[in-house]
């Protein structure tokens, strides 16, 4: 719908030809209207607040009360660092295809930070919404992946971004919202890697020395190759959450599609990654590990060139338009699953 159908009709004859605050338009000029603003403010910022709070509450109830914190902490944080190696390197890709002004760090972390804390709310609903799904054996997990974990944890991560950095004037490009959903998509990784290591290495008597490093790195290992899946995904969402805050006309439709992409690309690799490397493995002979590793190279590597390809497009036309050729046709192409 344009702008203009959106207009009232007193609004649309006048033709700004009028002053018709109060009337068919809206301006801060009173009192009572920095009031209301004022208000309005309060009741929104409170909103998210309260949401971080909730999701913290939810963070120290899973790692105090599961104990997960023992006296490995050191080594725990140690694994878990390494096995973010390969989702920061690549987050670090997206953040330098990024052509337009560099993203502050005071954003970068805050979205970090923010995605550890809103990947709690994954962890509740994933948890009450499994047992349904149990029941229908391995076709309801298939439908738990589509259904419950990818829409879910794809839409945590975007909270994350849109919590802080969306509202941000720096976030001045819709290419900025592939690197705020990129790293988004680092932070929910580090705190799950966390939760699953943290889980093996519960489960090894921590006076074992060499046989607790070495029950955490195998761990460690197969969650280094989960995360640049992570970020994949939420970059892709984060693309189009930046599309939608330039684009307010039709700002949801566009978040949808982001999110519908992000999530069938999430479920599709939790769907099929224990088949495939199955397959692979008896086909080709390779060990269990290395034919999970070949089948998330195949995968990550297919979504990541995807996602690259939409970047560089982008880059391609600011540079086109910022080169005085703006002017030149720029043919509309299909999108990922068009």
């Amino acid at each position: 719908m344009s702008k203009q159908r959106d207009r009232d009709p007193v609004a649309k004859a006048a033709d700004g030809s009028r002053d018709l605050y109060d009337v068919a338009s809206w301006e801060e000029r009173t009192s009572l209207d920095g009031l209301a603003v004022a208000v309005y403010w309060l009741l929104r910022t409170v909103a998210k607040v309260g949401l971080i709070l909730v999701a913290l509450v939810i963070l120290a109830a899973i790692t105090l009360g599961s104990g997960l914190l023992t006296g490995a902490d050191p080594l725990l944080g140690v694994m878990t660092a390494l096995s973010v190696l390969p989702a920061l390197a690549l987050v670090g890709y997206v953040w330098y295809s990024d052509v337009t002004t560099g993203e502050p760090l005071s954003l970068l972390v805050a979205t970090f930070l923010l995605s550890i804390v809103t990947a709690n709310f994954a962890v509740v609903f994933n948890s009450v919404l499994q047992a349904p799904f149990n029941a229908l054996g391995g076709l309801g997990m298939v439908l738990f992946f589509f259904v419950v974990v990818g829409p879910v944890e794809e839409t945590v991560k975007l909270l994350a971004v849109r919590l802080y950095a969306y509202n941000s004037s720096r976030f001045d490009s819709v290419v900025d919202g592939a690197v705020y959903g990129a790293v988004a998509g680092l932070g929910f990784a580090t705190i799950e890697n966390f939760i699953y290591i943290a889980r093996q290495v519960g489960t090894t008597d921590v006076s074992l020395g060499l046989g607790l490093v070495g029950a955490g790195g195998g761990i460690t290992a197969i969650r280094a190759l989960a995360g640049p899946g992570h970020v994949i995904y939420s970059a892709f969402a984060g693309y189009y959450l930046g599309l939608a805050k330039f684009n307010g006309e039709n700002a949801g439709p566009i978040v949808v599609k982001g999110l519908i992409i992000a999530a069938f690309i999430h479920a599709a690799y939790n769907s099929t990654v224990g088949i495939a490397s199955g397959l692979i493995e008896a086909v080709t002979g390779l060990p269990g590990f290395a034919a999970f590793l070949v089948y998330i190279l195949l995968y990550d590597g297919l979504f990541g060139l995807l996602l690259l390809r939409k970047i560089r497009r982008y880059s391609r036309t600011y540079q086109e338009v910022h080169d005085g050729r703006g002017d030149r046709d720029v043919r509309p192409e299909a999108t990922e699953f068009e």
